[in-house]
């Protein structure tokens, strides 16, 4: 490993020898070019991976990550490059604390987001406490967002490649976590990580990227949430914003906020929309896209990296819509004009140009509609 690269900055001090940098191994590309980096810089670096799923029923899924595999390539990168590599299993763990909670939310009616439980929970917690259990000065991972020293402390950040930023994921990121976290990518285009990977001879530097959802097979979360509750495929009404009955639905699991396509109802004047589910009478609430319209949300469970009341800032209430004006007043977001396909169980992030304000859960939301007619 003769070539240096230029982002190596692992923010250390000028000398890294002596220190001891853990790398978050999932065994794909990105996480393993962050392995070489720490390796290159003159610091000892353990590997670490963790088993998050069933790595039996994944070994020839291409794009999970942290099972089958996955694992026996972080093992393989590790023994290229040199350094210490570790597995520990938290299969239950996951389990319990994400796909559990996966499953419940969806029969909640809700639109659930098990990355960012699986970051702020299994990952970030565990991944902690086995780094400093292992004497390390910093965890290192391979997620695009940066790291940048402000005045009163590390920043958290987009990463300079729109396409690549994973900043909305993380946004439950601590001040006391990101002052141990290192993010090597977050000013690195996807084509030069690659290129350093097929530079060094690392195995995964043509494997696909992970999917969003790991642990689900093929896309299929509605089989997810069957296995843990059965239950879960149980028909019943799609009614209109009046209560009048439409048609029927096949399960809730089946159905999201802002969908149109899928309803199967015929005779309709206007496209209709899923405005909102309903677990409690088991129905699907259709409406027009209108409808859809929401003027405010209430967060729950916040995690704030800096103050956000009473000032604007730039909102993302879905992994990929584009952020929009709003205004934290209390609990309550409030968009500067409606957005549309808020949805309950998801997170809204805040943003103040490229810097993380932090974010929270959403909980529920205020129709732009009713608010007018008020």
């Amino acid at each position: 490993m003769d070539r240096k690269f230029p982002f190596t900055d692992f923010q250390l001090g000028d000398e890294l020898a002596g220190k001891r940098i853990v790398v978050a191994m999932s065994g794909g590309v990105d996480s393993s070019v962050v392995a070489a980096l720490a390796a290159q810089s003159g610091a000892e670096t353990i590997g670490v991976t963790l088993q998050l799923y069933d790595h039996g029923s994944a070994v020839k899924r291409a794009g999970s990550c942290c099972a089958g595999q996955d694992i026996r390539d972080a093992r393989a990168v590790a023994d290229r490059l040199g350094i210490m590599h570790y597995v520990f299993d938290h299969e239950s763990r996951v389990r319990d604390s994400v796909i559990d909670h996966f499953a419940d939310e969806y029969l909640r009616g809700r639109t659930p987001i098990p990355c960012v439980r699986c970051n702020m929970g299994v990952k970030f917690t565990d991944l902690f406490r086995l780094a400093k259990e292992l004497g390390a000065d910093c965890l290192a991972t391979g997620h695009y967002v940066r790291r940048v020293a402000g005045a009163s402390g590390p920043e958290l950040h987009r990463a300079l490649d729109p396409a690549r930023d994973q900043s909305y994921f993380l946004f439950a990121t601590t001040s006391e976590q990101l002052d141990y976290l290192r993010f090597p990518l977050g000013g690195v285009p996807k084509s030069d990580v690659r290129a350093i990977a097929q530079d060094l001879g690392l195995v995964v530097a043509h494997k696909p990227d992970s999917q969003d959802i790991c642990f689900v097979p093929e896309g299929d979360y509605a089989s997810v949430v069957r296995k843990i509750h059965p239950e879960a495929d149980s028909d019943g009404p799609i009614i209109d914003l009046t209560g009048r009955e439409l048609g029927r639905h096949k399960g809730l699991i089946h159905y999201t906020v802002g969908q149109r396509r899928g309803l199967e109802i015929g005779g309709l004047s206007e496209p209709l929309y899923v405005i909102r589910l309903d677990p409690e009478n088991q129905a699907v609430v259709v409406g027009p896209r209108r409808a859809l319209a929401v003027s405010a949300a209430r967060i729950v469970e916040p995690n704030w990296l800096a103050a956000v009341q009473g000032r604007q800032v730039m909102a993302k209430v879905r992994s990929l819509a584009r952020p929009v004006p709003a205004t934290m007043d209390g609990d309550w977001l409030h968009f500067a004009l409606d957005e549309y396909g808020v949805a309950p169980g998801q997170a809204a992030v805040l943003y103040d140009g490229d810097r993380v304000l932090g974010g929270g859960w959403i909980e529920e939301t205020a129709s732009a509609l009713h608010s007018a007619a008020a």
